[in-house]
This record gives structure tokens, sequence and C-alpha cells, in this order.
């Protein structure tokens, strides 16, 4: 990394806590007192998202918007391997969608409330009836007309390639009944890998694939769907990210 480089990490670095209260501050004003609807106050998220990318100098890409409907509600599924595939995607995926978090973000002040204002959807990620009652609640915001984007390895990959899918988040999609896209996020392992603070700069290009319906699954085929969007995703992806190691058991999450 260019001493060049390594300031203008270290200023992004310093910035990004206030840069994203700021945002949270104006998303709640926006849908509280002025514009007051949720879709609207979106623009501020994938500004937030851009600002960020251009900080550090990552240049960003997206392929295959052909395939996608912007009236179409769909759940997105990726690989994830840095932070920077959720700034690159949430500053340049045009059309809206949400996030899914889990639970505890949710009781974070005006962070957590800013959240709820915007339609962000919450999940309990601990195991027992009430992870599967916020499941089913997840599932049926979706279907109402909220696009997602979901990483179904749980956790950033530790060397930038593909790791297996937890069926859970897959469950998810079945559940939901909507078609699921598969997306592959390159070159944002390079920009900031897992355990890394200060970011370099370079090229993130998102490739979206082609919509799969989910409406002819049952929650017992989650393991056959979960190898299927493994495999379309690593299609999506540089020689350099894809798995190691194929066919893939799915795990239970």
């Amino acid at each position: 990394m260019s001493p060049f480089q390594y300031v203008r990490a270290a200023v992004t670095l310093a910035l990004a806590p206030f840069l994203t209260i700021i945002i949270a501050t104006l998303v709640w004003l926006d849908v509280t007192l002025f514009r007051k609807d949720k879709d609207k106050a979106l623009v501020f998220p994938r500004l937030w998202g851009r600002i960020l990318c251009q900080l550090v100098g990552a240049k960003v890409q997206v392929e295959g918007l052909e395939n996608i409907r912007p009236d179409q509600t769909y759940i997105f599924v990726g690989n994830h391997s840095s932070q920077f595939d959720i700034f690159s995607f949430q500053g340049y995926y045009p059309y809206d969608f949400r996030w899914i978090a889990k639970k505890e973000l949710f009781n974070i002040p005006v962070f957590g409330q800013t959240m709820k204002k915007v339609g962000y959807i919450g999940i309990d990620r601990s195991k027992g009836r009430q992870a599967m009652k916020s499941l089913d609640k997840a599932a049926e915001q979706i279907a109402s007309g909220n696009s997602v984007l979901i990483f179904p390895e749980g956790t950033r990959s530790p060397n930038g390639k593909l790791q297996e899918f937890k069926t859970g988040a897959i469950l998810l999609a079945i559940k939901s009944g909507v078609q699921v896209v598969p997306i592959g996020i390159n070159g944002s392992y390079s920009i900031l890998p897992k355990k890394k603070i200060l970011a370099d700069n370079g090229k993130i290009i998102i490739r979206i694939g082609t919509p799969m319906p989910t409406d002819h699954y049952k929650s017992k085929d989650k393991q056959a769907l979960a190898l299927s969007l493994h495999t379309a995703v690593q299609e999506l992806l540089d020689n350099k990210y894809k798995s190691e190691e194929a066919p893939i058991t799915p795990v239970e999450q």
C-alpha cells in the first residue's frame, strides 16, 4: 500500500462512524418529518455506500442489470469476503432493496430506529422457536415486496474464496417464495480482506445472474437449493475467488 493510500484509508476509517451517524440521522429526519416515504429515503444509504467506496478509491462496476426487473421482488444471494461487499452493493445497485440484520442491531439508538423506519428486516440468529418465528416474519416482509441481499456463507471468507452455504438463509428464500438472484462480487477481498482495517484501492465487479424461481421448493429441499445457488454464484466469480472444493454439502445454520 502506498503512503498516499495509507493516509486515504486511515481518513476513511476515521470518518466512517461519523458518516454513518450523519446518514442515519438524515434518513430518520426524512422519514419522520419531511417526505415520510421509506422508499425515497433509501437514497441516503445509497449515498453512504458510494462515499465510502470513493473515499478509498474503490471503483465499482455492476454487470447483469438487464436480468433485473425494477418492479420485481428478489432475494439476492451473494458471496461475502469483505465489508466492501456491503458498501459496493449498497452504493451502486440502482434499485431499492433492504438488508437483513441480526435483531440486536435494532436496539442501537438512532441507528436501530432508522433501520426499522426504512423497512430493514431483523432476524433472531439463535436456535429454537423464536428464531423460526423471526424467520417466518422476515419471509412475510420479503413476500410483501421488499427485496433483500443475503450472504449464505454466514461470515466473511477468510481467503476470498467462496465458502459453503448455510441452509438457514436458504430456508428464508423458500419460505418467502420469491425469486432468488445469484450475485458474484469480485475484487472486494483485495480491497479489504477479513481482519484488516485499512482498505486499499482497486476495482469491484458485481455480476448479477439470472433469477431462479423458488415456488416449487419445500423446506425439505433447502440443501438442493443451496447447492444450486452455490453453483450459480460460483459461475459469476473470477477463478481466484471460486470455491476450492466442489461439490459442497450445505451446513445447517
